[in-house]
């Protein structure tokens, strides 16, 4: 293949990686999926694509689309809740994460999981990435029209489901400290006033890592479950660190330590926020999707 060739993929990489990403809420699997248009793209001749960022973005979706209906028996029997896996970096001024007005938040990413795979399809590649009702139809293998409607559907979906979260990150770092400051003393009063009311708490241990099989619901169920935890499994637990730490460009906080069986201990905890107060706790425990290395944030841009 001509160099020209791979530096025209080389230039739409980050931006497939976008687009698969929010089909499929991992990095790893988003990763693989672009290397898998990148192998059949290496299988065309230059006169073959007239319009390579459209040929490209169609393969990437089909490869999703494909990924996501095998994937739907999996979830089926997934033991207990199930959470996209986190993109986790080291927290930081935000001047020096210029993109991260550009991730993709896990409440976004939890509410995807309730979309059919056409839904899912249609809907990021028309609202986030403007793809027109056609082309995406041609991914479908679907009409334009039938396709406007999936994305409808899923819109609707997401504007319905989605956890609320618009403070910025100074103020998720501020309610987030207050959170763990309260749930270590044992301070239901003020841990249960950082919670809003409907606030829910998923944690995923993929049945490896012993999490609640349930969303926890409500301020004051939250704020128990949280104390109660703090309180019972974490004494035991040596080489306790509790550092903070961004997921998809959000606060969080990242728990390791070694338990007292001898296994380690890692949870990273996201949160959402909105008016002050904590909207969702999202616990990710299962080892195979913690993704603890240093990456670039996933951007929309080129």
């Amino acid at each position: 293949m001509p160099s020209s060739s791979v530096a025209d993929f080389e230039a739409h990489r980050s931006y497939l990686t976008a687009v698969a990403y929010r089909m499929l809420g991992s990095r790893a699997e988003a990763e693989d999926a672009v290397q898998e248009t990148w192998l059949r793209y290496a299988r065309q001749t230059a006169e073959e694509i007239r319009d390579v960022r459209g040929w490209l973005t169609t393969v990437t979706a089909r490869i999703c689309l494909d990924h996501l209906n095998s994937a739907r028996v999996r979830r089926d029997t997934y033991p207990g809740e199930w959470l996209p896996a986190f993109v986790v970096e080291p927290d930081a001024d935000p001047a020096d994460h210029a993109e991260l007005s550009d991730q993709v938040s896990i409440a976004l990413l939890v509410v995807l999981e309730k979309l059919t795979p056409e839904q899912r399809v249609a809907f990021v590649l028309h609202d986030a990435f403007a793809v027109p009702f056609d082309e995406v139809a041609a991914v479908l293998d679907s009409t334009p029209a039938a396709a406007r409607q999936h994305a409808s559907r899923g819109r609707k979906a997401v504007a319905d489901g989605q956890v609320r979260h618009t403070a910025g990150l100074p103020e998720q770092r501020r309610v987030l400290n207050a959170f763990l400051a309260a749930a270590r003393d044992g301070d239901m009063r003020t841990l249960a006033a950082v919670l809003a009311p409907d606030v829910v708490a998923i944690g995923d241990g993929g049945g490896v890592v012993r999490a609640a099989l349930r969303p926890v619901l409500g301020a004051d169920r939250v704020a128990r479950f949280f104390t109660g935890l703090l309180a019972h499994r974490l004494p035991g637990v040596t080489d306790l660190t509790i550092e903070p730490v961004l997921v998809n460009g959000s606060a969080a906080l990242m728990l390791s330590g070694r338990n007292p069986d001898g296994s380690r201990l890692l949870v990273v905890v996201a949160v959402t926020v909105d008016e002050g107060r904590i909207t969702g706790v999202f616990n990710q425990q299962n080892p195979e999707k913690l993704v603890l290395s240093c990456t670039r944030p996933i951007s929309r841009k080129n």
